[in-house]
This record gives C-alpha cells, sequence and structure tokens, in this order.
C-alpha cells in the first residue's frame, strides 16, 4: 500500500498503522525522513506530489517492489493561513495543486494498477471539516478540499466495484503543526469549547479510520465520507452547553 505525505504527522501514524496490521508500506513526502519509522516494512521516498512524472514513476517503483498496489491513501496537503484579499494567485495556485489536483492524479495513475487485481484496491482521501464549513484565510484548502471530496463520490461511482474510493472528514488533529496555526491557549481554549469531543483528535485516530475503510470488512463502503471530527463543531449561533 502507499502513502503520500508520510514523513510526519498523520501520515506518518497511517504508515505505522498499516505496518502494524502486517503491510509493506510505501511513502513519499518533499521532506527526507528525520526519524526512523518503528516497523521496517516502510520504505519512505523523496518525491513532490504535484509532478505527475515523478509519482507515476514512484507509483511503478512501488508496485515492481511489492508485487502491485491495493490501497492509496492521499494524504499529503496543508495550506498557510492567509487572508484572503492578499492571497496571491501563484500560492492560491500551489495550494489547489497540493491539495486537490496531485491527489486526482495520483488516483489516475493508481487506478490501472489496482484495476488488474483480483480483488481490486482502495483509494482513502483525507479531506478536512473546512470541507463542510467555512474556512476564513484558508478559502483555497476548503475549497480544494472540497473539491476532493465531491471527487471521491464520482470516482466511487465511476470506479466501483472494483476500486473503492472513500474519504474521511478529518477535524482539528494534534500534530507537530498544531500550535504554528492555534498557538495561543486563549485561541485554542476557544476552539476546544466548539467541539463537542472538547480536544482536537489524535494522528491515530485518523489512521485508524483509514484502516478500516481499507479493510474487506467495510467491502461494502464505498463513496463514503467517514466524519472524524469529534462531533464537529457548535454552531455560533446556538448557545453552548457548557455556558
Amino acid at each position: 500500500m502507499v502513502v503520500t505525505g508520510g514523513s510526519r504527522g498523520i501520515g506518518r501514524q497511517i504508515c505505522e498503522a498499516f505496518a502494524a496490521a502486517g503491510a509493506r508500506v510505501e511513502t513519499c513526502s518533499r521532506r527526507p525522513v528525520e526519524e526512523p519509522f518503528a516497523h521496517a516494512s516502510i520504505r519512505a521516498t523523496a518525491v513532490d506530489v504535484r509532478d505527475p512524472e515523478a509519482t507515476r514513476a514512484w507509483l511503478a517503483d512501488c508496485a515492481a517492489a511489492s508485487g502491485g498496489i491495493d490501497v492509496l491513501v492521499n494524504n499529503a496537503g496543508g495550506a498557510p493561513s492567509v487572508a484572503s484579499a492578499e492571497a496571491s494567485p501563484k500560492l492560491t495556485q500551489k495550494i489547489l495543486e497540493l491539495n486537490l489536483q496531485a491527489p486526482l492524479v495520483l488516483s489516475q495513475q493508481v487506478h490501472a494498477h489496482m484495476v488488474v487485481r483480483e480483488n481490486g484496491g482502495v483509494i482513502v482521501n483525507i479531506v478536512s471539516i473546512s470541507s463542510v464549513r467555512p474556512t476564513p484565510k484558508s478559502v483555497a484548502y476548503g475549497a480544494a478540499k472540497a473539491g476532493l471530496m465531491n471527487a471521491t463520490t464520482s470516482l466511487a461511482v465511476e470506479w466501483g466495484p472494483k476500486v473503492r474510493v472513500n474519504c474521511i472528514v478529518a477535524g482539528l488533529v494534534a500534530t507537530e503543526l498544531t500550535g504554528d496555526h492555534f498557538g495561543g491557549d486563549e485561541e485554542r481554549a476557544e476552539i476546544l469549547r466548539a467541539i463537542p469531543a472538547g480536544r482536537f483528535a489524535q494522528p491515530e485516530e485518523i489512521a485508524h479510520a483509514c484502516l478500516f475503510l481499507s479493510a474487506r470488512d467495510s467491502a461494502y463502503v464505498n463513496g463514503a465520507a467517514l466524519e472524524v471530527y469529534g462531533g464537529g463543531e457548535w454552531p455560533p449561533t446556538v448557545p453552548h452547553p457548557r455556558d
């Protein structure tokens, strides 16, 4: 199986979870892996997922090394927080390339590897709660993730039953970068008050959801958006139960 953006955070936990379940894992990232993975069955390669020729060659190498590809997790993504009126066209393009175009191209490329397998394959797209609610200062990111969420349902219809395509609607996840976006204690406290679960998700919780969607036990789950966001967020127009 292959995972994009596996050097740290959610992607790293996805790699470790699949390896612990017995999978041979191939992952890629733009940055070198700074710390060794816990499982020797994980191989990391430096690949820019925005480069279609690079990803095509990488997937071919992964298939040759492991005898095929049965699972793809499109995890690589992200965007800085920028005032929408100040975001440059170049930045917007880069955000759309990373969060929408790259996973679409990877899905197209991996389809050829999966459709020839007896049991087909599974694609899991990591989207975001930003797909379904306003995302001020991250407009291009929210739009890209919403597009990927729509693409999930379209590909599920077009490629099923041989290739299943699902997505995970992830909420706020505690990773190495959490402090960059929510550094202040007061800001973080207000965010946590709005989440019914009262906390951020842990990366391994997203990883376990990926395992479920990739397993044969979920063979009838196709085109689904699995919400892993602690209940969502309390709308500002609704009185909070803790008040």
